[in-house]
């Protein structure tokens, strides 16, 4: 896909960037926890594919992991290496580059992590099924796969990619625009939600509540789902009956049943010694 139909992932981090500070880091810690099942990543090798604004990486670096993060987006590159510059100076345990996903001759430079970990990102590849199994031979026998998938919405799923494309395909000062329209609209809805369930139905009154779960924030994360793409959408089912043949056992998942966002999927690699274990590398 020509570069120029996608969306500046990597300026949108940048300006992320500016709001990160120690809530946010310690969400995204607790939220790798949540996802791992652990307390620690003391002695892992942790990939990040698609490493964005560097948070993700920031976390699993403080929760002891040694790090390699990529990323296809050259800005987004940037902010990964300005978060390591800014926490782990000079910080040998901690890689960065810039790559793709979808390069399998990069991915073999790679070798295996015990985690491999890609949030929100193979959707945006432009080739999603290639991307997801692009991942499997970096994961080490009994290892651990960590994704976040845009969720299939039917009807809904056609609408959004055309915001989407409008939103690439517009001039960039109107693309602000379109963002607080997709923000106005998010708002409204969560507004009502609020006040059917008695709750006060106040504007933006949940979004540091928002930035505790993963360390997001609500703002950059509208920009995001207004602008985001390529755009490819999946059912939680299918993504299990993609790993499950390849010898993977779902350790943890969160579904967004039928709305908007990411399921959640923590699947682990059985060893070739487990029962009804098959080899890593379809």
């Amino acid at each position: 896909m020509n570069d120029k139909n996608r969306f500046a992932f990597g300026r949108n981090w940048q300006a992320f960037l500016t709001v990160v500070n120690e809530e946010s880091i310690a969400a995204a810690e607790a939220s790798l926890m949540k996802l791992l099942g652990v307390q620690h990543l003391a002695g892992k090798r942790f990939i990040d594919i698609g490493s964005g604004s560097g948070l993700s990486s920031l976390a699993a670096r403080r929760l002891g992991a040694t790090v390699h993060s990529f990323d296809y987006d050259p800005q987004s590159v940037a902010c990964t290496a300005s978060l390591r510059q800014r926490y782990f100076t000079d910080d040998s345990l901690w890689t960065i580059e810039q790559g793709s996903v979808l390069d399998t001759n990069y991915l073999a430079t790679l070798g295996q992590a015990d985690i491999v970990y890609s949030w929100g990102v193979l959707h945006h590849t432009g080739d999603m099924w290639q991307a997801v199994e692009n991942v499997f031979p970096l994961v080490a026998p009994g290892g651990t796969v960590v994704l976040a998938l845009y969720n299939f919405q039917g009807l809904k799923t056609k609408i959004w990619t055309a915001v989407k494309k409008t939103y690439v395909g517009s001039p960039r000062l109107l693309r602000p625009i379109i963002a607080a329209l997709v923000c106005a609209y998010f708002e409204w809805w969560n507004m009502a939600d609020r006040l059917i369930h008695l709750k006060t139905p106040l504007p933006f009154d949940d979004w540091r509540q928002y930035r505790s779960q993963r360390g997001m924030s609500r703002w950059y994360d509208y920009v995001d789902w207004a602008g985001g793409y390529p755009f490819e959408t999946v059912t939680p089912d299918q993504v299990f009956i993609f790993f499950h043949p390849r010898g993977y056992e779902l350790t943890f998942l969160h579904t967004q049943g039928s709305g908007l966002g990411c399921n959640e999927f923590t699947f682990r690699h059985k060893q070739t010694n487990e029962p009804g274990s098959t080899p890593c590398v379809a």
